[in-house]
C-alpha cells in the first residue's frame, strides 16, 4: 500500500493557511493552471500523488491534486477543471490573489520504496496526467534511482492536451520512452490516433521488474488493467489514483466512502491488489 503522509500531524486539519497566487492561466477551455506560494515561506510538503484543499473565502473549498513534484521548491502547482462554484471561482484567480490551503492529504505513490530500482510504466488518460505529472517529474529529477521509464498519455482531442512544455521535454529525452495518442484528430494532429490501450503493442516491458502507475477516467482503468494482465503484470505492482467524490479531505464527511475505504485518507493512491475486489472503486 502507498504510504500515508505525516506532513499534517502538527497542523490543525480544519484551519487553512494562506497562500498567494504566483501564476494563473488557462490551459484549455476547461482547465486552469495555478502556481501557489505559501505565505509562511514553507513548502507545501507534499509527496507525489497527494492533494490539498483550496478554499475561496465566501464560496467554499475543494480538494485539488498537486501536479508539481516536491523537488520543485518554493511553490507548488495545480490544475483545476471547471465543474462547480469553487472551481469557477478558482478560474477567476489572478497573480497576487489569496487562497486558503489545507494539506497535503492522502496517500502518495511509493517513490521511495516499491518503485525505487524498478522500471516504471505510467499510463495517463486526460486529466489523469495532472497528479501523475508530479510523480513523473519526481522520477526524472531522481533518474538514477529508477530503471526504464515508459510514459503513455491519451487525450480525447489535441485541443485538450495538457502540459505541452513538459510533453515536449519528455519527447526529447533519450533516457525514457514517451508515446502519446488522441481519440480523435484535428487538422493539426499527425501522431497516433486511438484510445490509450492502442499504445500497448508499441511498448516492451519486463512485468516482473515493472511498477505501473495508472490515472484517468473510470472507464479507462478496466481496459488498461486487462492489457496489463495480458502482459503478465501482477496486481501488487500496479498503483491507481482514485479521486472519487472527495470533499473534506480528512475522512470526516463520508462523502468519498467506498465500502470500508475513504478515498481521501486511505487513498487517493491505492495499490490495485488492495482494491481489485471493491467493484465500486474502479
Amino acid at each position: 500500500m502507498s504510504s500515508r503522509s505525516c506532513n499534517t500531524k502538527h497542523k490543525d486539519i480544519y484551519l487553512p493557511e494562506m497562500a498567494t497566487v504566483v501564476k494563473a492561466e488557462s490551459m484549455t477551455e476547461m482547465e486552469y493552471f495555478l502556481e501557489l506560494k505559501m505565505d509562511s515561506g514553507n513548502d507545501l510538503g507534499h509527496m507525489p500523488g497527494q492533494f490539498a484543499e483550496i478554499s475561496i473565502p465566501g464560496i467554499g473549498e475543494a480538494p485539488i491534486s498537486v501536479s508539481s513534484s516536491p523537488t520543485q521548491r518554493g511553490s507548488f502547482e495545480m490544475v483545476v477543471r471547471k465543474v462547480g462554484n469553487v472551481s469557477n471561482a478558482i478560474h477567476g484567480l489572478k497573480p497576487d490573489d489569496k487562497v486558503g490551503v489545507r494539506g497535503p492529504y492522502g496517500t502518495n505513490f511509493p517513490v521511495e520504496d516499491a518503485m525505487k530500482g524498478k522500471d516504471i510504466l505510467f499510463v495517463c488518460g486526460g486529466i489523469g496526467l495532472v497528479p501523475v505529472r508530479s510523480v513523473i517529474n519526481y522520477v526524472l529529477d531522481n533518474r538514477k534511482d529508477y530503471g526504464n521509464v515508459t510514459i503513455l498519455v491519451g487525450t480525447k482531442s489535441p485541443s485538450e492536451r495538457l502540459f505541452l512544455d513538459d510533453i515536449n521535454k519528455w519527447k526529447s529525452r533519450d533516457d525514457i520512452t514517451f508515446i502519446e495518442t488522441v481519440d480523435r484528430k484535428d487538422e493539426t494532429w499527425t501522431g497516433n490516433i486511438g484510445v490509450i490501450t492502442t499504445l500497448f503493442p508499441k511498448i516492451s516491458i519486463n512485468p516482473a521488474n515493472t511498477v505501473t502507475i495508472i490515472c484517468g477516467p473510470p472507464i479507462m482503468y478496466k481496459f488498461v488493467i486487462l492489457e496489463l494482465e495480458k502482459l503478465g503484470m501482477a496486481d501488487e505492482n500496479v498503483y491507481v489514483s482514485l479521486e472519487r467524490r472527495m470533499k473534506c479531505g480528512v475522512g470526516k464527511c463520508g462523502h468519498c466512502q467506498i465500502n470500508g475505504l475513504y478515498t481521501c485518507v486511505d487513498g487517493p493512491v491505492f495499490r490495485f491488489a488492495d482494491v481489485a475486489e471493491v467493484r465500486e472503486a474502479i
